[in-house]
């Protein structure tokens, strides 16, 4: 720790900058390297990923099947005869959703590593205690993220792609969906759960400054759980109380996570 403080000293400025960009580059690298990797690879992500909620047999909509057959007052679910047939309306789609999504899916990927080379630039400049701190929020940042990614493409996506995909306001008006529309879709839902993860993270960090304490969330439970059923309707625009449910639970076990990692308001304070 010592070599590291006098090594820091010793450091001008442009010392500094050229530190942050031998970071910059090796991020970049990595990035691009991932990114190649998964353009070879995308045609196979494609099937076998990205469009696997647009069959019947995707894990989730067989547990509702198994689940609703298991139940009697569970309104049925089946996964006989769904499938989604994409189709592509603009001459360059293709390619450019093939290149945007190697790169978005290698930046997702590489995160960590992204951290932890941004780790190594600032680490020396933080005293022990700040360095433990710092870790532990990277530490619990990138597993909520991810968790979060993960509700968002076995959740949310499916129930809300299954739900769009047979939703007609007329039967004589046919759903084609276009590849951009899905990935679109695709993309917002699974880095939005994403970054809802990230509220417990958030909490306690706002908790650690004196901004926030535990009392808040039992004063306002009531007024998450209207607010959150709301944002899961929102999510998940359907009239079956099942697939909300389904959504809202993760947001609402969030949301007590959060109360959980905050500090009690001291003594003498609301």
């Amino acid at each position: 720790m010592m070599a590291d403080e006098e090594k820091l000293q010793e450091m001008s400025f442009w010392d500094h900058v050229e530190e942050l960009r031998s970071v910059l580059v090796r991020i970049a690298v990595v990035v691009t390297l991932l990114a190649v990797l998964l353009f070879v690879l995308m045609p196979q992500i494609f099937d076998y990923v990205i469009l696997a909620p647009c069959r019947g047999d995707f894990v989730l909509y067989r547990l509702f099947e198994r689940m609703t057959a298991a139940v009697s007052w569970l309104p049925p679910f089946s996964t006989e005869g769904f499938h989604v047939d994409l189709i592509n309306i603009q001459l360059a789609s293709q390619f450019f959703i093939h290149m945007s999504t190697s790169f978005w899916l290698a930046l997702v990927l590489s995160f960590p590593v992204v951290l932890y080379l941004l780790w190594t630039f600032v680490s020396p400049a933080l005293y022990p205690n700040e360095k433990r701190g710092v870790k532990i929020a990277f530490g619990i940042g990138n597993v909520m993220f991810f968790v979060g990614v993960a509700v968002g493409y076995f959740v949310v996506f499916p129930v809300t792609l299954r739900f769009l995909a047979d939703y007609h306001v007329s039967q004589m008006v046919p759903n084609q969906i276009s590849l951009d529309s899905y990935m679109d879709t695709f993309m917002m839902l699974i880095f939005v759960m994403g970054l809802i993860f990230e509220l417990p993270l958030v909490a306690w960090l706002l908790g650690n400054v004196g901004v926030l304490h535990r009392g808040f969330f039992g004063a306002y439970r009531r007024h998450a759980i209207v607010l959150l059923l709301i944002l899961a309707a929102i999510i998940t625009p359907t009239g079956d109380p099942f697939t909300l449910m389904v959504v809202f639970l993760p947001i609402y076990l969030l949301y007590e996570l959060s109360a959980f990692l905050v500090k009690p308001a001291p003594s003498g304070q609301g």
